[in-house]
């Protein structure tokens, strides 16, 4: 590749870099995407779910053809305290007809089948390519720096490497990532049959659920822990801050394997195999700590942005339409060969009228908010869960002395006017 060229050049193979080079191939640009791996996804980790509509913007009518794993048709949030449980549910029969929410995907397969949907629009992905540097010329961004395949030229380069994208910092538009604004996530792929899937988790053959635990799942830091139902398998994983791991000392590992050994957890999983493990670190820094995102001969996309919405664990649809709008950045500069930084500012405009900027501008506060009232997830899930289980407990007490002992250990364990005074607080940052 010693000084090649082509029109543009994007670096990763994710579902944000894809998304980018098969807009362009499709409208006859020259795209080849370089990814370090040995074929898009192997190196890739995610929960696994993936979302029907933003991906049909990209590819119509994929879930008739792609490896997708099951239809999710129910969504399971627990409050775990160590021994107790808190559950709420919702379940759907709509979510399990065409054309479906969403779908649990193992990421090695589905980026390999998105990949070749951007081949066959006429995009070359390079695999086991290490890109080193960006060359430049005249300050502005002309191409990339490829170890022993050499330099390769272009009017554009998409960066889509992924969290705490290397290159977008020697492109001068980010810092390197502080340990609060990522998470570290540790995931397992377990074997199970599928039909004991389907009865664990009460869901007819081909549908499946989600769940997603916070409170003693993650030792009560921050993040959360989830089981996503596969075929033939379960995703498995626990995630919380960097900054909070390093400071209690703890090893995201062990916070996995204490959250499997949870006794509304293990049931579950009993009997399955592991088949692989997993680590990844996530941007979690959201709107506060975006990067720039284009500069002269150059635009970030995906995770390597920091797009991505923990809230409503999205990441995969921000990732595929950031970089579908990077394409169309770059189609309409491609017109006139301006790829200046005020041209390729059209990505921003476009970011803003997406769901992508107004989601993470929205939950800007969510994550500060949080941090800093850590008794939400430690105090607050053992009161609620020693109420309830007074509630449910029949010991021949009179239900209105029953209540009245419920409602003062509530008020001394929760401090009404603390949460009243956050509650407030919490109105008052997502309304800002």
């Amino acid at each position: 590749m010693s000084q090649e060229r082509v029109e543009v050049i994007v670096v990763g193979a994710g579902p944000a870099g894809v998304a980018a080079a098969l807009t362009l191939a499709r409208a006859g640009v020259e795209v080849v995407v370089l990814e370090r791996g040995a074929y898009p996804g192997a190196k890739n980790v995610m929960g696994g779910i993936l979302y029907r509509q933003p991906t049909e913007e990209l590819v119509p009518g994929f879930w008739r053809e792609a490896p997708l794993e099951r239809a999710i048709v129910e969504q399971r949030y627990l409050l775990l305290t160590d021994e107790d449980a808190i559950g709420l549910s919702y379940r759907t029969p709509v979510f399990g007809q065409p054309p479906y929410n969403a779908f649990s995907v193992l990421r090695a397969e589905w980026d390999r089948w998105f990949a070749q949907q951007a081949e066959a629009a006429g995009a070359l992905i390079a695999t086991e390519v290490t890109v080193e540097d960006l060359l430049w010329e005249d300050g502005r961004i002309v191409g990339v720096r490829a170890g022993e395949q050499g330099d390769l030229v272009a009017d554009v380069v998409v960066i889509a490497d992924g969290a705490n994208s290397l290159l977008a910092q020697k492109a001068g538009l980010a810092r390197d990532a502080r340990p609060e604004e990522q998470a570290l996530v540790a995931k397992e792929l377990l074997r199970l049959p599928a039909e004991e899937i389907d009865r664990r988790f009460a869901v007819p053959p081909g549908q499946g659920v989600a769940i997603e635990a916070f409170g003693a799942a993650t030792g009560g830091l921050l993040g959360y822990g989830f089981i996503y139902t596969n075929r033939e398998t379960l995703s498995i994983g626990t995630g919380a801050l960097l900054s909070d791991l390093i400071a209690y000392e703890v090893n995201v590992s062990d916070l996995l394997e204490r959250f499997k050994q949870h006794p509304a957890i293990a049931p579950l999983l009993e009997g399955a195999e592991l088949v692989e493990y997993s680590a990844h670190l996530i941007p979690e820094g959201g709107w506060r700590a975006l990067p720039t995102l284009f500069t002269d001969g150059a635009l970030v996309v995906g995770d390597a942005a920091g797009f991505v919405n923990p809230l409503s664990r999205e990441g995969s649809n921000f990732a595929m339409i950031s970089g579908k709008l990077a394409a169309e950045t770059i189609l309409e500069a491609r017109q006139t060969g301006d790829y200046s930084a005020l041209a390729l500012s059209r990505y921003w405009e476009k970011l803003e009228a997406s769901f992508i900027l107004p989601d993470l501008e929205l939950i800007r506060n969510v994550t500060p908010f949080f941090h800093a009232r850590p008794y939400l997830l430690q105090d607050v899930p053992a009161a609620l869960a020693h109420a309830v289980r007074h509630y449910l407990t029949v010991d021949s007490t009179p239900k209105a002395r029953k209540y009245r002992e419920i409602l003062r250990e509530l008020g001394r364990e929760l401090r009404p006017a603390r949460l009243l005074r956050d509650g407030l607080a919490a109105l008052r940052e997502l309304a800002s």
